[in-house]
């Protein structure tokens, strides 16, 4: 079972790289926090925050569209271009190659959050005006080994992007030391939008076991901001909006995942709240991620193992 896992997940992940959309969002997601120098030199004396947030903000942002788009299109070309019949009449199952979907697409969003990462982690060491030539230095040397790397390895070139948007943004969060709190942030962040992305691409998942990439997309969305906005949800008045309203809104707030758990405030994520601990915050977000995406996962595999593929 975990070899097909395995099989499945590498293949999904192979496709998903290839993507042009893709490299599209990932270089809009560069390009937002190259960006956020231009902001950044406008503030005055808060250049490193500035950088820090937006590059928070921007990962988080396009890691969502991300999930959600490979979410609702990997299923989808797999049924349209008639790769998966073949697969299915093997050995494997319907809810084993909805895992390995899933894995695989969580494996790319990896790779785009640590490239993404990496290239804020950077931008922050250099503001810091500590380093700032091992920053430039390494930063370099990364890109010429990923250059090499690519040309050696024609066969596997899209495996090889994964390791090594690991061993990238592990170097650069050693290196970026100098930033402080900043990359504490940065950091802490990084963690939680993983685990929300884990949460709307099982949902995606789901929705693209019954419906279109379209709708897949569309209800996905509708997952994203209920979950963004269930605090709200959870509170709204009931002298402006009325007592049926504002029960169902505290019904959809409880049933939907809440996802503000993933955005929490800069003073949680540099645990200058007493009564939160910030690794005991990180580890329930990714518990209440781990279970709600395991829930999603379960249906998913049912709705797709009663769908009709011929």
């Amino acid at each position: 079972m975990l070899a097909r896992l395995l099989a499945i997940s590498l293949n999904t992940y192979r496709e998903a790289v290839r993507a042009r959309v893709l490299f599209g969002l990932l270089a809009v997601a560069l390009a937002t926090s190259a960006y956020s120098l231009v902001v950044a030199s406008i503030s005055l004396r808060h250049e490193m925050r500035v950088v820090a947030d937006l590059g928070a903000a921007s990962i988080s942002l396009y890691a969502v569209l991300v999930a959600i788009v490979l979410g609702a299109t990997s299923l989808y070309r797999e049924l349209e271009l008639k790769t998966l019949y073949p697969i299915l009449t093997r050995r494997l199952r319907r809810h084993e190659f909805i895992v390995g979907k899933y894995l695989g697409t969580l494996a790319t969003l990896a790779v785009f959050v640590m490239i993404d990462g990496a290239t804020v982690l950077t931008i922050l060491t250099v503001q810091s005006h500590e380093r700032v030539g091992l920053a430039v230095g390494v930063a370099l040397a990364l890109v010429a080994a990923l250059v090499v790397a690519l040309v050696v390895a024609k066969r596997s070139r899209t495996y090889v992007v994964l390791p090594w948007a690991a061993v990238a943004f592990g170097v650069m969060c050693l290196v970026a030391s100098p930033a402080g709190p900043e990359r504490q942030v940065l950091l802490v962040s990084m963690l939680l939008t993983m685990a929300e992305v884990a949460i709307i691409c099982a949902a995606s998942m789901l929705f693209s076991a019954f419906s279109t990439p379209l709708w897949s997309a569309i209800f996905t969305v509708g997952v994203f901001l209920v979950g963004r906005s269930s605090d709200t949800l959870a509170a709204l008045p009931e002298r402006m909006f009325g007592v049926t309203i504002s029960r169902i809104a505290y019904g959809l707030s409880k049933v939907f995942p809440n996802l503000n758990v993933y955005v929490p405030p800069r003073a949680v994520m540099l645990g200058q709240v007493p009564e939160v601990h910030v690794w005991s915050y990180i580890g329930r977000g990714c518990l209440n991620s781990f279970l709600y995406a395991a829930l999603l996962l379960a249906v998913a595999s049912l709705a797709f193992r009663k769908r009709d593929l011929t």
